[in-house]
């Protein structure tokens, strides 16, 4: 590898202070705003100090550029030319300094400290720990917000959180330090200066108070409307296919409009109260520069003040006033910065629903011995769902969970993964409660591959690979070939020209077929080769002869593996060692198939249906 330039090497000094993706130990972000805020500052504390330094000294030299402008017309007035650099080269020379070394240092320490210290790495450090906390929310989270919604928050937070302290550090401490400042310069130049600017700064302040609050709310406003369109948007693109095929009636088209209209009345109700500040604020900075001015200019006709002082006077109040109104106007984006953090803090800092015991173990490979005893789920209501559920899979048996939709198969799955928590009762893997183990170690012993496959807009290698880091392309390849999938892999190209196990799928696959992105899914659980399999329908999406290519190779899997699959199409689970009848979350039967078939029960009445005695008997009946 080259060695980095010295410019880089000193580009990298600044830049390597803060660090991006440092950690801690806390579990749950701070909820309030302004905890929030502080929490973080304190992660980067030396950089906020240092920019509160050089954010003063900004303000200071602001203030004696004007103060010495001042000087430099007096000295200029009572100086004669041909004397002028002998008698006072070294105020001059001072001035020079001032003017080309003193202000340029500061303004470059200035961006150093915001722009290379904080503004990348502390803004994502902000990112990172907020993703952190939320990708350990469980499945029920996602299931009531918008994706997009989430991740506009976790974004959002980090920007505004940086913005916030920085422009208080920066803007609003050099905002003060000139106004101490040029208080100070104007009070001494005539007391009567001093006494306008200390009115302004009290009709200033009331300004603020009162214009604020209303700025506060229109802020907080835009920012929750600008969440909820963000969120319509992504649903409208990610679910593009239901659109094309269902939304003939444009009804996408007035769900955004609505949350449009929404986002620019909040606008609207936002630049009011921004103009409200800037009329208010003009109104208030012309009475302060013109009653300056006055008293200004008595003091010279009357001979108590020279040029100079006028000169620097109005030149103070004329930066005051450019500095005033933007202070204000940043004094809003400080408001709209601390809402889009509060707003940020109601999905980053949740305290997550299901977390792993202090004492949580790490599971074992497992032998597959599974166990629910007197199970309960209602989803938080008072009942319904899954009602005192007993049922015990061995190590190696291959079962089926069969019944109506809505009986429960799925929540029976969910909780066996622990995406949800059972309300009562107990699940035992080998043994062990679930809630006793961690989570991660837990859903390693699980080989899913649903109906609908969940595949990232990655690499295909990336996706086959993913529930098994490490793997080498050689056993990514053989677990393809297993799935019938390399073939197809192979004469795939992305719309960047990248190839096979290389090209991109798209987002949750949409660039393949369904049977396409099944297979690959079942190459994902090939490769875990975890102990207990869940197979929702695996093969559903796939022709008769790629699913023969493919059984054969599934059923090698199985060898030795305790295997739960979900079951909609029936001939596809009648071979299974024993199927679980379930409805309205109880177990009504269990058996082979043929034993449930003579039985005549719930699962006799689907398999009836499902092979073709529903429909015959309705022919029949016409």
């Amino acid at each position: 590898m080259d060695r980095p330039s010295l410019r880089e090497r000193l580009w990298r000094i600044p830049e390597g202070v803060v660090d991006p993706f440092a950690d801690t130990d806390r579990e749950v972000l701070p909820r309030g705003a302004f905890a929030f805020i502080r929490f973080f500052a304190a992660q980067a504390k030396w950089p906020f100090v240092l920019l509160l330094v050089v954010g003063g000294l900004n303000g200071a030299v602001d203030a004696a550029l004007y103060w010495s402008l001042g000087w430099l017309i007096d000295l200029l007035d009572a100086a004669s030319p041909a004397t002028l650099l002998q008698d006072h080269w070294p105020a001059l020379a001072g001035f020079v300094a001032l003017v080309l070394v003193v202000r340029a240092a500061v303004m470059i320490a200035n961006a150093l400290v915001e722009q290379q210290m904080i503004v990348p790495n502390f803004y994502q450090l902000v990112r990172w720990q907020s993703f952190r906390r939320v990708i350990e929310q469980p499945y029920e989270f996602y299931q009531n917000d918008f994706a997009g919604r989430i991740a506009t928050k976790i974004l959002q937070g980090g920007e505004s959180t940086g913005d916030f302290i920085v422009s208080s550090l920066q803007t609003l401490w050099s905002f003060l330090t000139f106004l101490v400042l040029a208080g100070t310069i104007l009070t001494v130049l005539d007391p009567a200066m001093g006494l306008v600017l200390g009115l302004w700064l009290a009709a200033y302040l009331t300004l603020a108070w009162l214009l604020l609050p209303p700025l506060r709310r229109a802020g907080r406003r835009t920012a929750d409307e600008r969440s909820v369109l963000n969120g319509r948007l992504v649903d409208a693109f990610t679910n593009i296919m239901a659109v094309k095929l269902f939304d003939s009636g444009r009804r996408e088209h007035a769900f955004v409009h609505d949350g449009m209209a929404r986002y620019v009345e909040a606008v609207k109700g936002l630049t009011r109260a921004i103009t409200s500040v800037r009329g208010s604020i003009a109104i208030l900075n012309g009475i302060m520069m013109t009653a300056v001015f006055l008293i200004a200019l008595n003091a010279w006709m009357a001979g108590s003040a020279t040029t100079g002082a006028i000169a620097a006077a109005m030149g103070l109040v004329f930066r005051l006033n450019q500095m005033s109104g933007y202070m204000m106007m940043n004094m809003n984006g400080l408001i709209r910065a601390y809402a889009t953090v509060q707003d940020a803090t109601t999905v980053i800092s949740v305290e997550p629903a299901i977390r792993d015991a202090a004492d949580a173990e790490v599971m074992p490979r497992a032998r597959g011995d599974i166990r629910f005893e007197a199970v309960s789920f209602h989803y938080g209501k008072s009942g319904g769902i899954i009602e005192g559920l007993d049922l015990h899979i061995r190590p190696g048996e291959r079962v089926a969970l069969v019944g109506p939709s809505g009986a429960g198969k799925t929540t029976v799955v969910n909780l066996m993964l622990r995406l949800f928590d059972v309300e009562s009762g107990r699940i035992l893997v080998d043994g062990r409660d679930i809630r006793a183990v961690t989570q991660a170690s837990l859903r390693d012993q699980f080989g899913v591959v649903s109906q609908e496959p969940m595949l990232m807009h990655r690499s295909i290698r990336d996706n086959i690979a993913y529930g098994r880091p490490g793997a080498s392309q050689d056993e990514i390849v053989a677990a393809a070939r297993r799935a019938a999938a390399h073939d197809f892999i192979q004469g795939i190209e992305d719309q960047r020209g990248r190839k096979g196990y290389e090209a991109h799928v798209g987002e949750r696959g949409v660039k393949l077929s369904g049977g396409q992105r099944q297979r690959i899914a079942i190459a994902r659980m090939m490769l875990k080769d975890a102990p207990i399999l869940i197979l929702d329908e695996a093969t559903s999406a796939l022709d008769s002869d790629i699913e023969a290519a493919i059984q054969d190779n599934l059923y090698r899997l199985m060898e030795n593996k305790t295997v739960i699959a979900v079951a909609h199409r029936l001939s596809t689970i009648a071979a299974l060692d024993r199927l679980i009848v379930i409805d309205a979350g109880r177990i009504v039967e269990q058996g082979t198939h043929d034993e449930l078939i003579a039985a005549g029960g719930l699962y006799a009445q689907l398999w009836k249906r499902q092979s073709g005695g529903f429909l015959g008997d309705r022919l029949a009946a016409e």
